[in-house]
């Protein structure tokens, strides 16, 4: 992680979520260069269809969502990364909203979870729930709201 541009401060992941995964496995924020690196976006296309933004607009798009201040909303995007093959084989996202209400309480909003259907079965969408729950009541959100399909 050291030598990557992330999202946002790694430390945000509870260890607790990082310890539920095996020794093939790591949990970090998104990184700058996981455009090219490691596909994001081809590990999003079990949800829908993707297209490609060109390399340019995704940095560009990944700067302003990591510097950003967080005024009425921040993203914290955490990906699962397949260590033997570098890839990225999990992926969700908690964007955290500033509300009027609750004394300008803040609410995450869980989306975009999406696994690689090569490694599914092995509980990689919970633990892509359970870290950006756990930023989210990090950050103070007074609740966290994840939609999904009946399927999922």
């Amino acid at each position: 992680n050291a030598d990557l541009e992330l999202l946002f401060d790694p430390e945000l992941i509870p260890a607790d979520v990082k310890s539920q995964l095996g020794p093939d496995l790591h949990i970090r924020p998104l990184a700058k260069t996981d455009y090219t690196r490691s596909p994001h976006l081809s590990v999003l296309s079990v949800l829908t269809i993707v297209s490609d933004p060109c390399v340019e607009a995704y940095s560009a798009a990944f700067d302003k969502h990591r510097r950003s201040p967080f005024t009425y909303s921040k993203y914290f995007t955490v990906v699962i990364i397949h260590k033997p093959t570098d890839q990225i084989v999990a992926v969700g996202c908690v964007f955290i909203e500033q509300k009027c209400l609750r004394g300008l309480g803040k609410v995450g909003h869980i989306e975009d979870i999406a696994v690689n259907k090569n490694v599914q079965g092995r509980k990689l969408g919970l633990m892509v729930i359970q870290a950006p729950t756990a930023i989210s009541e990090g950050q103070g959100c007074y609740k966290t709201i994840l939609n999904c399909s009946d399927d999922n």
